[in-house]
């Protein structure tokens, strides 16, 4: 597990390069925002997180999974990941923030990823 980053992973990267291509500039990891987002459009009022499917329970075939050992600790340690996903986004969300989730998994397809970012940062 200290191999894991929460910061700049390569899902993370490819959403980074696409938003930045498409002509938006942003801030990183705001520590004085919940949860710390991983792109913030100060401007936009918007804000992109990029979550790991597995570290964040998405109902994909690599997020739906709980490995074999010590399941108790894993089943434990993800629902708290999840809980704590859902109360930063309500908060954020009280403070008037517009906000994307981007799935790991979705950073495969470039072309729908780069539609859902332009339809999400130019609305």
């Amino acid at each position: 597990m200290a191999r894991v980053c929460s910061e700049n992973t390569t899902p993370e990267l490819v959403v980074r390069r696409l938003a930045h291509s498409l002509g938006y500039r942003f801030r990183l990891h705001r520590k004085d925002l919940p949860g710390n987002p991983d792109m913030v459009f100060v401007r936009l009022r918007k804000i992109i997180f990029v979550h790991g499917c597995f570290w964040h329970q998405h109902r994909c075939r690599r997020g739906n999974r709980i490995p074999n050992s010590h399941r108790r600790y894993w089943i434990e340690k993800l629902h708290k990941n999840v809980a704590r996903d859902k109360r930063n986004l309500r908060n954020l969300r009280r403070l008037s923030w517009k906000i994307l989730v981007v799935w790991e998994c979705q950073t495969r397809n470039l072309s729908k990823l780069t539609a859902k970012l332009e339809a999400f940062l130019s609305a």
